[in-house]
């Protein structure tokens, strides 16, 4: 399917510099450009790519000044990289994409399936549960009893929907994730631990994306909740009872405790801790690697651990590196001290 730059600026409001009938049919990098492809600048350590391309059109800010010869077709956009996923989701959405239950997919007769749904080979609906319309289940997929997918959603494959729990709509769940395994409860006892039953559930609000491998653990009881809009990376564990709040992101291998709130807007770096039974604000930035022991309030930016801000990170950094001089200087001093001591007893017996 081709697009020319005139259809291009018109969906998404750009001004066209060069020829308005250029057309291109693939995406590319920048400094990986080939003729037929529409690729972007944003970052200005990528601009000297704009000279030699060869992409027949670049999304850029409209702030851009050319300083030489560019031979690509330039639309000029507010945001360059906020345009080109829009296109990108355009282009998406324009692939065919299959319908129906496959015969290997197994579907219990009491499941409620949504109009335009595709059901792939090997994927399991569990009595009770709702699979909204337009949703796409892929191969190797569970979704337990009594369960509830939402419109537009997509479960890639060997997804895992635990029983009760709730997906809504246009969420994208990639594989291997897993909603609602039990959360980490155990009473211990003079024999060990006793399992304490999780009876309550997981909710996925809508238009939230959780990466590869990500687990969401059902409540002990209630529910364990992630808002609407929040991005989840890869090999991210959240814990029972925690709730995440709307358009929150997390970057891949954070680990939130049990009973966590995390507020709106947030941006966590990756392999960030936070402990359990503590409250997050809103628009919290917290540095890769960190750990939160305690509540934070709204507008903070973490670093560390424990997590301070980071500037008074940087420095106490700086100063870690030193203290192994600083130990040595240290002993000397004390050497000294102890000399002059030894001195100053000396002549007070004299």
């Amino acid at each position: 399917m081709e697009f020319s730059a005139k259809q291009i600026a018109e969906y998404i409001q750009g001004v066209i510099v060069g020829d308005e009938n250029a057309t291109v049919h693939t995406f590319s990098k920048i400094e990986e450009g080939i003729p037929g492809a529409l690729t972007f600048l944003a970052n200005p350590k990528y601009t000297h790519y704009i000279y030699e391309t060869k992409a027949s059109i670049v999304l850029v800010n409209k702030d851009f000044i050319p300083e030489g010869e560019i031979t690509a077709t330039l639309i000029k956009v507010d945001n360059a990289y906020e345009s080109l996923a829009k296109l990108m989701t355009l282009y998406e959405m324009s692939k065919p994409k299959k319908t129906g239950i496959d015969p290997l997919a197994s579907v219990a007769a009491n499941a409620r399936i949504g109009e335009n749904v595709y059901i792939g080979p090997f994927a399991c609906i569990e009595e009770g549960a709702v699979i909204g319309d337009n949703a796409y289940i892929h191969p190797h997929v569970t979704v337990g009893c009594n369960a509830k997918v939402g419109n537009g959603t997509i479960l890639y494959p060997h997804v895992t929907v635990y029983h009760d729990c709730r997906i809504g709509n246009q969420c994208i769940i990639h594989a291997g994730a897993v909603i609602g395994a039990d959360g980490f409860g155990f009473a211990p006892s003079a024999e060990g631990y006793e399992k304490i039953p999780q009876i309550g559930i997981t909710i996925i609000e809508d238009q939230v994306e959780i990466g590869a491998n990500t687990c969401v653990d059902r409540a002990t009881m209630g529910a364990t909740i992630v808002h609407k809009g929040t991005k989840l990376d890869n090999l991210i564990q959240i814990a029972h009872n925690v709730e995440v709040g709307s358009h929150t992101v997390m970057a891949s291998q954070v680990g939130i405790a049990g009973s966590a709130k995390i507020g709106e807007w947030c941006m966590f770096g990756g392999q960030v801790g936070v402990a359990g039974h503590i409250q997050i604000g809103d628009h919290v930035n917290v540095g890769a690697q960190s750990g939160i022991p305690g509540n934070t309030k709204s507008g903070s930016s973490l670093m560390g651990y424990p997590a301070i801000e980071p500037k008074q990170f940087a420095r106490s950094s700086a100063v870690f590196k030193k203290l192994p001089e600083m130990y040595s200087e240290l002993g000397r001093l004390q050497k000294e001290l102890e000399e002059l001591k030894k001195v100053d007893k000396l002549k007070d017996t004299a």
